[in-house]
């Protein structure tokens, strides 16, 4: 038996930053802010080429939940706390059950 899931679109921003310590900043400033439901880090190791030089470097990933409607206020903020001359932004929408998608609108002020 199968069961019917309804779908709603929700967006995904991700970042990354030097220290764990810009990581919490920019995690809990957005969550406090209820631009994001949630926030999610984790160490990553990224390898890139910055002023002509190649890097390996340790960061931290954030991982943003958030509304399609709270996207631009998200993003503008994050751009404007954000440590990094050139700062990783990138978005994604995904489809999620409609009950987690309730649990991030309750979160989010749009």
């Amino acid at each position: 038996m199968s069961a019917e899931y309804s779908w709603i679109a929700i967006c995904v921003v991700t970042t990354t930053v030097a220290s764990a310590e810009d990581a919490q900043r920019l995690a809990s400033s957005l969550v406090q802010a209820r631009l994001a439901a949630c926030a999610q880090t984790e160490i990553v190791t990224s390898h890139y080429v910055w002023q002509q030089a190649l890097h390996e470097d340790r960061e931290w990933r954030v991982v943003f939940k958030t509304l399609p409607d709270a996207l631009q206020g998200l993003t503008q903020r994050l751009r404007a706390e954000h440590p990094y001359e050139v700062p990783q932004l990138l978005v994604r929408t995904e489809q999620c059950l409609a009950d987690y998608a309730q649990w991030v609108r309750d979160g989010v002020d749009s």
